[in-house]
């Protein structure tokens, strides 16, 4: 049975081997990749990748993360190809195929067709002088000097040059593009992620009668009843246009209670915080965390152009909306 320190060995050799790998597909990087990029980017159509067994897999992620980064694209399976799904890849696509050894036969049947249809062909291989380097327009040279399987046949090292390149592929063609946050956020709506991305203040804040708010004459007392009425830990305070002149919130009752001030006939304008931290329309909820986090407080209030409030939120609405 492997000792603790073997396992731990055996990992670190496959890291660094791989990492190895990684640093020799640096020199893969050339003319070759420029005119993938420029191929892809001319592309009327979508990028069709297709790939056998472990290449297939990569094959899988390369195709989400370029979809997911501003360049449709969409997984094919050589297999599921030759019996009608060949149909679903049309004149103006452009496809990569993956084969470490460059002789799939799978995708190799393939090729007169798609050549047929004039179809240009973008090859991952680890041997440029397989015969899908050669009977595509451009080659992609994922080789690497070895695997980090120790017997030399598990799909490793190659499978990671392979990922890498197309992760490359993917993110170069999102900075040419000028692709931004906003543009990814529309590709993913769901989950934190694109509640990150996506949502606004607008979308969470508490408003019309759930917004509390009162004038700056009235009690403590008074003022307390909104904060106890609203549940949002704080409340307003505006003047008689309505405007916002301050914040009057739980931690600000603490001082008051510590500085044995009368609540009954204290006016809540003489207690309030003064000019308090307030956000705009349009800021993204993130956003607002971040800033709640770097001021240490526990809600913000929504105002407009000309200080009224309009909504307010806590930590609590960012707990249940998922960013926090």
């Amino acid at each position: 049975m492997a000792t603790p320190n073997e396992l731990c060995q055996w990992a670190r050799d496959v890291i660094d081997t791989e990492i190895g790998a990684l640093n020799g597909l640096k020199q893969q990087i050339n003319q070759a990749f420029v005119d993938a990029c420029e191929l892809i980017q001319s592309c009327r159509g979508k990028v069709i990748v297709m790939g056998m067994g472990k290449s297939g897999h990569i094959g899988h992620k390369i195709a989400a993360t370029l979809a997911s980064t501003g360049t449709p694209s969409f997984f094919v399976h050589p297999g599921e190809a030759s019996h009608g799904d060949l149909g679903m890849i049309s004149d103006s696509d452009v496809v990569i195929a993956i084969s470490n050894s460059g002789e799939a036969s799978e995708i190799m049947t393939l090729m007169p067709v798609i050549r047929r249809h004039d179809i240009q062909v973008i090859a991952m291989t680890g041997n440029p002088e397989s015969s899908l380097a050669k009977v595509a327009q451009i080659h992609l040279n994922i080789a690497v000097e070895k695997e980090a399987c120790p017997l030399g046949l598990a799909p490793t090292s190659s499978t990671t040059a392979t990922l890498a390149m197309g992760d490359a592929l993917a993110v170069a063609l999102l900075q040419a593009k000028g692709f931004t946050a906003d543009d990814f956020a529309l590709s993913h709506p769901g989950g934190a992620l694109g509640r990150k991305l996506l949502l606004r203040v607008d979308d969470i804040t508490h408003t019309g009668e759930q917004l509390p708010v009162v004038g700056t004459q009235v009690s403590i007392s008074t003022a307390l009843l909104e904060v106890s009425a609203k549940g949002l830990g704080m409340t307003c305070i505006v003047d008689d246009y309505g405007v916002m002149q301050g914040l009057f919130t739980d931690g600000d009752l603490r001082r008051v209670l510590d500085a044995r001030i009368d609540i009954h006939s204290t006016s809540i304008g003489e207690v309030m915080t003064k000019k308090p931290i307030v956000i705009s329309d349009n800021l993204l909820a993130a956003e607002a965390l971040k800033l709640m986090e770097q001021k240490n407080i526990n809600g913000l209030i929504r105002v407009d152009t000309q200080g009224a409030p309009l909504g307010a939120l806590n930590m609590m609405d960012m707990l249940k909306a998922g960013v926090l």
